[in-house]
């Protein structure tokens, strides 16, 4: 992985595509490079950013209308020029990228090797180049580019989005997919390809998604859609709905930054339409087919990874409160490989800001062999997961940038307790009176936010004492256990701090012999049935010299007179305080990584949409 561009059609080729990888950037990567056909191929890569590449050939030919292009994130090899993306085959006959992984690319290779073919870097991207070209020059005639492609794929074990282009048929570019995500987008006698909708929204709103096993041959007036068994295929046109001012930053220094502020918005986006005008029932349509088995499930199990892990934690504390149904919240990485238990009764709910996580995609057919039902939260609309689910809920956060995910946590836990609510209520646990008090506490999250985020320069002076810290602790309970945990991770993927989260009552089994002056601990600690459990634990932080920044309901005045800090949030519903508790958390980590130098919308090593393992 990471991102892929590609372009044919009548224009120049060439700024399509640097602007396409530009608009990837925050993907993550480590080199980046182009291939262009101007009545020859040229392939001009470089490690670093697209800046880099851009720099070094300024002064070289840049001509021509068909092109791909590629950011590449380290899997198979080092990140250098040689590793870079595009890669030629052997003889050039083939010039290819990638995202995924070829997982027998080892026995492939050795096959290749076997055959007379070099290689010159360290990928498995350029195994499959050369697997290519190899069917295709020792089939003769009868192997047509297109032929070559299908069937080398039908060798690959593993996960690919490609684009190919074939240097004897110079008027075409051949894109598939299994398992990595590939849009096409379909303009007046040109087509764009990319690995996201991100690069493709200002030319085009009319986009075609690849499903897995699908072969797209694409010339600049025709788009042929085929099975790697050569089924053809009938593409299905869809609309995007996402507007290019949403993936631009729009005076903002960061793209995190933004996406903290627009908090309201997404979080408003998200319940619109859902919730009855008089706030007395919300209505989750995408849920509607499978609700006899939701209000009849035994047992729910949430599968995700990282951010969405956390706000699966959220939905597990609320599911069981409200609706009195045992949850189960598993990593997809650990939930594939463990022979899990599952059944035809459970209810499998798979979350994803991207739609494209492969181990969250991999629990979910693991699921769905099983018989189980399977329900998705994902955010954009067309991607895999809604695609491979039974049901599900789109969250309205729309496009985020930022790699370290802010208004798509706050979006899931907003569905999931839309979710938890409305289950809870159908099932007669929840009492009406109480159900329509925590559907107002809800639509006032917005309004909530608003007045924290109004408080900024407050987190800013508190980030500039603790910006040189090199460890850190987040400590919560109950509903907040999980936004402890989100807030370490915040801290420490864009800051580089190590930071870790833990229920505060297990400080006291091993953390707290961390705890000295140069410890900034952070607790959630909000007025809920535990206060005054967190008021003890506060109190056993500053007995051992540590240094505590205390979350707290506005108006607190007995932790205000312990804590070193205090962030207010408005008063709300113990079980609604994640949505507003987590913001301070997000500020704070991103005022401290910009004070530390760090690169706040691509950190180091990470990538957006992980789609491999």
């Amino acid at each position: 992985m990471c991102g892929i561009v590609g372009y044919i059609g009548k224009k120049q080729a060439y700024p399509i595509l640097i602007k396409g990888l530009k608009r990837l950037e925050y993907r993550g990567y480590d080199s980046t490079g182009i291939a262009l056909i101007n009545g020859d191929t040229h392939i001009y890569k470089r490690k670093g950013k697209v800046s880099d590449l851009e720099s070094v050939i300024q002064d070289e030919n840049l001509s021509g209308t068909i092109g791909i292009g590629h950011t590449r994130w380290a899997t198979h090899g080092e990140p250098n020029d040689c590793n870079a993306h595009p890669h030629a085959s052997q003889n050039g006959k083939f010039i290819i990228i990638h995202n995924g992984i070829i997982e027998n690319y080892d026995r492939l290779k050795e096959k290749l090797k076997n055959r007379g073919y070099t290689f010159e870097s360290e990928t498995d991207t350029e195994v499959l180049a050369n697997l290519i070209e190899y069917i295709y020059m020792k089939g003769g005639k009868a192997v047509t580019a297109e032929i070559a492609v299908r069937m080398a794929l039908s060798k690959v074990i593993g996960a690919y989005g490609i684009v190919v282009i074939a240097k004897d048929e110079p008027d075409m570019l051949i894109a598939a997919r299994k398992g990595s995500p590939l849009v096409i987008g379909v303009g007046e006698g040109e087509y764009f390809i990319a690995s996201d909708a991100t690069p493709i929204i200002e030319h085009t709103k009319t986009v075609i998604y690849l499903n897995n096993d699908n072969v797209a041959v694409i010339k600049r007036n025709e788009l042929v859609l085929k099975t790697i068994q050569n089924d053809e295929l009938i593409p299905e046109v869809q609309e995007l709905t996402m507007d290019i001012g949403a993936i631009e930053k729009q005076g903002y220094d960061h793209f995190m930054l933004k996406e903290i502020f627009e908090q309201p918005q997404s979080i408003t986006d998200t319940f619109r339409g859902r919730i009855s005008l008089d706030l007395s029932e919300i209505r989750l349509g995408g849920l509607f087919d499978v609700m006899p088995k939701l209000e009849a499930a035994k047992r729910i199990l949430i599968v995700a990874c990282g951010t969405s892990w956390h706000a699966g934690l959220v939905g597990e504390y609320l599911i069981e409160e409200f609706a009195r149904i045992p949850v189960e919240v598993e990593y997809g990485s650990e939930f594939r490989y463990r022979n899990p238990i599952i059944t035809p009764e459970d209810i499998v709910i798979a979350i994803s800001q991207s739609g494209e996580t492969a181990d969250t995609l991999a629990a979910i057919e693991l699921a769905k062999q099983a018989g189980a039902t399977v329900l998705g939260v994902c955010n954009v609309v067309g991607s895999s997961i809604p695609r491979e689910t039974h049901a599900g809920v789109y969250t309205h956060a729309g496009p985020e940038i930022g790699v370290a995910s802010t208004k798509a946590f706050t979006a899931q836990v907003t569905v999931l307790t839309m979710m938890a609510l409305m289950l809870g209520h159908r099932k007669g646990i929840l009492p009406d009176k109480l159900y329509r008090e925590l559907i107002k506490e809800l639509v006032a999250v917005p309004d909530k936010i608003e007045k924290i985020l109004k408080q900024n320069e407050n987190f800013v002076k508190i980030a500039e004492l603790y910006k040189d810290a090199t460890n850190s602790l987040y400590l919560g309970r109950g509903f907040l256990f999980p936004v402890a945990l989100e807030g370490a991770l915040k801290l420490k993927e864009i800051s580089y701090i190590h930071a870790e989260g833990y229920p505060a009552a297990e400080m006291k089994h091993g953390p707290i012999a961390l705890i000295d002056k140069n410890m900034p601990v952070y607790v959630l600690a909000t007025k809920d049935k535990s206060y005054d459990k967190i008021v003890t634990n506060i109190q056993e932080v500053k007995a051992r010299n540590g240094i505590v920044i205390a979350v707290v309901t506005e108006g607190d005045t007995v932790i205000k007179g312990i804590a070193d800090h205090v962030l207010e949030i408005p008063k709300c519903h113990e079980a609604i305080a994640p949505l507003l508790t987590v913001v301070p958390l997000q500020l704070l980590s991103y005022h401290i990584a910009v004070m530390r130098g760090c690169n706040v919308d691509q950190p180091r090593n990470l990538a957006k949409s992980v789609t491999v393992e």
